[in-house]
């Protein structure tokens, strides 16, 4: 096993394919590096974690950690499939151990680690272990994987990162071209998978699209889940997409299929919505009352993982630009770190009501201001706001406007000067 697995570690000078270098997440797990904590990587399967945690463990050996110290493990790869329970993760460890004696810490990177049964057992042992001391670091596709035993066994020992497509910004440099109008339209119009950059025609990145969307379903959801009716699985992810930026509930979506004649109920509805969200593939954003502090019972809204699962699989007719748009800048908050919620005051929705720590920001997003009434339908709900945090216009006017009464006008490019 031991040789087997010798390719896919940095071991004997090993040169290891690292793809695109994602600094604002290596910066950000770099910096909790030195402890006993368990860093975790979650997020959706191919949305880039394995290039993540190689990208860190090469920076380790930049900064002087030999390579025998860092051990890597994807139980996806057909090498390591006969790693099927924690005895045979631990017999490997052991022989890696005996073999490359690695002196002083040793760096564990295990990727998609939740295929491996009992995996629990082995991170608390070694993460804990002050004999042979050990720093892990672990990835997974589904939310769950923190919320069983390895969260009541680590009991706040652990710090969790989740890792996300491609932002604008990184998508700037990969291509690097300037960030601008132009581009980020052509940005709203693609996906964001790191693979899809490898892929030359509409066709294959369509293809593979479906295929990432397909083994997320199977894997993360029916498997784990054992869920019966794959298809209104399908057909709920579907109508999410094309209602990205609209506020709905679990009632109005077994209303909607019962009006198409699929026969389905709350419960049933209210699970798989519930298990996309887990696999990543959702982000949920509830209802906060402005004035009142607290959050409202109800509808809310659904964003998109990536905009790949619209522009290639889910074109709906009510689906606009705008929508997109407001994905987007769900997607660039999340990414960011922040608690991101749709603001209610009164009669009036602010689009996004953002929290981080004791900041906060409110924003409106539309594509155009292109009247004196969309102009004040958009900036009356923030002009309402009776409170001294930032608020702003996010759109793509080919003008900027004026501020106005403390209320800002940006583009979506420059939310990053403002909520890193």
């Amino acid at each position: 096993m031991l040789e087997k697995i010798r390719k896919y570690n940095f071991w004997d000078g090993n040169v290891i394919d690292l793809g695109f270098i994602r600094k604002n997440y290596t910066d950000k797990i770099h910096n909790a590096v030195g402890n006993k904590l368990v860093k975790v990587l979650v997020g959706q399967r191919r949305a880039g974690k394995s290039y993540v945690l190689r990208q860190l463990a090469h920076r380790l050996m930049e900064e002087g950690v030999p390579s025998n110290n860092i051990f890597y493990l994807n139980k996806e790869y057909l090498e390591f499939g006969d790693v099927l329970t924690v005895d045979d993760l631990q017999r490997l460890y052991l022989d890696y151990r005996q073999e490359l004696q690695p002196v002083g810490k040793v760096f564990l990177f295990l990727d998609e680690i939740q295929l491996v049964e009992g995996w629990e057992r082995f991170v608390n042992a070694h993460s804990q272990d002050f004999i042979e001391p050990a720093e892990l670091f672990i990835s997974g596709s589904n939310s769950d994987m923190l919320s069983g035993e390895l969260a009541t066994m680590l009991s706040g020992r652990y710090v969790e990162f989740e890792i996300l497509p491609y932002s604008f910004d990184e998508y700037t440099k990969l291509h690097n071209i300037e960030q601008n109008r132009e581009n980020y339209i052509k940005f709203l119009q693609e996906g964001m998978l790191p693979e899809l950059f490898n892929l030359q025609t509409e066709e294959m990145r369509r293809h593979y699209v479906s295929s990432v969307k397909d083994t997320v379903m199977l894997r993360d959801i029916v498997r784990r889940y054992n869920v019966k009716d794959t298809q209104l699985l399908e057909d709920i992810f579907r109508y999410l997409v094309n209602n990205a930026a609209r506020l709905v509930s679990v009632s109005n979506i077994v209303n909607y299929f019962k009006s198409q004649g699929k026969k389905t109920n709350y419960e049933t509805v209210s699970a798989y919505v519930s298990y996309l969200h887990k696999a990543f593939l959702l982000h949920k954003a509830e209802r906060y009352h402005i004035s009142g502090k607290e959050l409202l019972n109800g509808n809310c809204k659904y964003y998109s993982n990536d905009l790949a699962y619209y522009n290639y699989l889910y074109r709906g007719f009510a689906y606009g630009y705008g929508n997109l748009l407001e994905n987007s800048v769900y997607l660039e908050l999340h990414r960011n770190g922040w608690q991101v919620y749709v603001g209610v005051q009164g009669q009036a929705e602010v689009d996004f009501v953002a929290l981080r720590g004791e900041q906060k920001i409110y924003l409106q997003v539309c594509w155009q201001m292109s009247s004196s009434e969309t102009a004040e339908r958009e900036y009356s709900p923030l002009l309402a706001i009776n409170d001294q945090y930032r608020k702003y216009i996010v759109s793509l006017d080919e003008i900027r406007l004026p501020n106005n009464e403390g209320v800002e006008h940006i583009y979506p490019w420059e939310l990053k000067n403002i909520i890193y």
